[in-house]
């Protein structure tokens, strides 16, 4: 199994995963919800860190397609737009299927680690 699907549960209390189960799910459509809702969970921790990698890599994705390559394919005329156009739509259905991953993971009780950038913690 590849490291980046491997199960973390072990880190977690069932109790925490079973409880906070629909929060973590949440948090990849609000990423500092568990941190309102409840801030002692590890395992809505660790799905808000997932939510909030996947966020980062949403925006700064789509800033690097709508602006820098806007500007580097802009002055190719209807080929520059419909490259930026067909890349952007890749890379939305890609951060599409991540979301997704996430929230089955978090419905099935699973701290599994999203592929890329899923290793990276930024929250405590």
């Amino acid at each position: 199994m590849s490291e980046f699907m491997q199960n973390q549960n072990e880190s977690f209390e069932q109790e925490d995963i079973q409880k906070n189960k629909a929060i973590a799910a949440l948090s990849y459509l609000i990423f500092f919800l568990p941190f309102l809702v409840c801030p002692e969970s590890k395992y809505a921790k660790f799905h808000a860190n997932q939510a909030l990698l996947v966020f980062i890599a949403n925006l700064g994705g789509n800033i690097v397609i709508r602006v820098f390559l806007g500007l580097v394919l802009g002055s190719i005329p209807f080929l520059g737009w419909f490259i930026r156009v067909l890349l952007a739509s890749f890379y939305g259905v890609f951060i599409f299927i991540l979301i997704v991953m996430g929230i089955i993971n978090a419905i099935n009780g699973e701290a599994k680690k999203l592929p890329l950038f899923g290793e990276i913690n930024l929250l405590k």
